[in-house]
């Protein structure tokens, strides 16, 4: 007897959906061995009806009204790939109350509604999967969910924006600025044309947020999320860095301590010996540290059509296994049993303790540095490390660069804004900070 599919409704056939439909056709004897039975597309609704027949060439129904494909009893797996959180949320609910498993890629609907939608899942007994929505075919849910299960996990940082990496990647390669290497990474289609959710670290806010919840057991808090992006970074900087041994990243961090859990987005200063310092291009990177295993990293592509693609059916694989199965004995969606999820606080970043990278424009004055050390030293900060530039010909004042050591967050803004009041230091201080992610 044969088995009977298990039937797969598409919403969206964009670039995402459209690599869905490939591979899984591609690879569908490897996958229905895998799954135990055939895995289908039957239905599929996206706007434009030309490219998903052409796409799907006759071999299913092809419509432009989702909540056709929400509502069909045939349809047991919905896969998500509209985006947004505006009808998107609509689509999600309503296969969800329909008693039908969603698959989908959408960090920004899970980062804001995630806690409503888990719970509505939870009570409908069905599976909510979203390998593709966190740093794209790699299998990092996968990891931190049922790999890293014994561990108690200390902290997560990662590199899961391609864009920026590839800007940052571009800069550091080429001594340019941020504006000239955007307008080429949007040439090449590595940025959008509104590339704002990318470059202003939104995008990797989402993924960090959903990371925190799986490594911690909280719930999703994208609004406490502390989050800053890659325009004001300036190519000196880079530079800079690089003389000092490091490399600078946009990291998605998120760390548990005795007061609570750190969640950020921003530049970081990371040794140039660690292995996710030299992640380039749009590569990402996920470093995951348990107290069991140590640091673990994973590697690979972040966005693309198959390799999204590949988590995308992963999760297909994985929903068509349990299908069956009774709903208590299932991975919960966040790594943690749904009524043992913790409280843990969201750490204001005042509160966060790193080290940090300060760069000043210092008139050439005896005591001047003195007088900085001083400051410093007030507010119990010390100093690590620092390179004073000579002035350029001609010029009064040089580049003063000084890493600190661990200190808390508002500490150093309040020894910036009294070094910021010397007389002898011109305009604003950059302060960049460093994590080390050794252990």
């Amino acid at each position: 007897m044969s088995i009977k599919p298990i039937n797969v409704g598409l919403l969206g056939i964009g670039t995402v959906g459209g690599g869905t439909f490939t591979v899984l056709q591609r690879n569908a004897e490897e996958i229905t061995r895998r799954a135990g039975r055939p895995i289908r597309i039957t239905m599929v609704a996206d706007r434009n009806l030309d490219l998903a027949r052409k796409i799907t060439e006759g071999t299913c129904r092809v419509t432009d009204d989702a909540f056709a494909v929400v509502s069909d009893p045939e349809v047991d797996i919905v896969i998500e790939l509209i985006g947004g959180y505006g009808v998107a949320k609509e689509l999600v609910m309503k296969a969800i109350s329909n008693g039908k498993h969603v698959v989908t890629a959408n960090k920004a609907l899970l980062a804001t509604h995630g806690n409503e939608i888990f719970e509505a899942a939870q009570e409908q007994g069905v599976m909510v999967a979203f390998e593709a929505a966190i740093a794209g075919g790699i299998p990092i849910v996968k990891a931190v969910r049922e790999g890293l299960t014994a561990n108690r996990i200390e902290w997560v940082a990662g590199i899961i924006n391609g864009t920026t990496n590839f800007i940052l990647s571009e800069m550091r390669d080429k001594g340019l600025d941020f504006d000239v290497v955007l307008k080429e990474a949007q040439r090449l289609g590595y940025a959008e044309a509104d590339p704002t959710f990318d470059i202003e670290g939104v995008d990797a806010a989402h993924k960090i947020t959903l990371l925190a919840s799986l490594a911690f057991g909280i719930p999703v808090q994208f609004d406490k999320a502390h989050i800053e992006g890659i325009s004001k970074l300036d190519a000196i900087d880079i530079q800079y860095a690089e003389q000092l041994g490091y490399r600078i990243k946009l990291l998605g961090i998120s760390k548990r301590t005795e007061e609570g859990v750190e969640l950020r987005v921003h530049p970081t200063l990371i040794p140039s010996k660690r292995l996710i310092a030299n992640v380039e291009g749009a590569m990402n990177a996920v470093l995951v540290h348990g107290d069991a295993v140590g640091p673990t990293l994973y590697y690979g592509k972040g966005a693309g059509a198959e390799p999204t693609a590949s988590a995308v059916i992963a999760d297909l694989v994985d929903v068509t296994r349990m299908h069956t199965a009774d709903p208590e004995n299932r991975v919960p969606h966040l790594a943690f049993q749904p009524n043992a999820m913790s409280d843990l606080k969201i750490l204001p970043m005042d509160e966060v303790q790193t080290s940090y990278y300060l760069r000043l424009r210092v008139q050439d004055k005896t005591g001047a540095l003195a007088d900085i050390t001083r400051l410093l030293a007030d507010e119990q900060i010390s100093i690590g490390a620092v390179i004073q530039k000579e002035p350029g010909e001609g010029e009064a004042q040089a580049d003063l660069i000084l890493l600190t050591h661990q200190t808390r967050e508002k500490r150093i803004n309040a020894a910036i804004v009294k070094i910021e009041a010397l007389g002898v230091v011109a305009g604003k201080v950059t302060k960049l900070r460093m994590e080390e992610l050794g252990k």
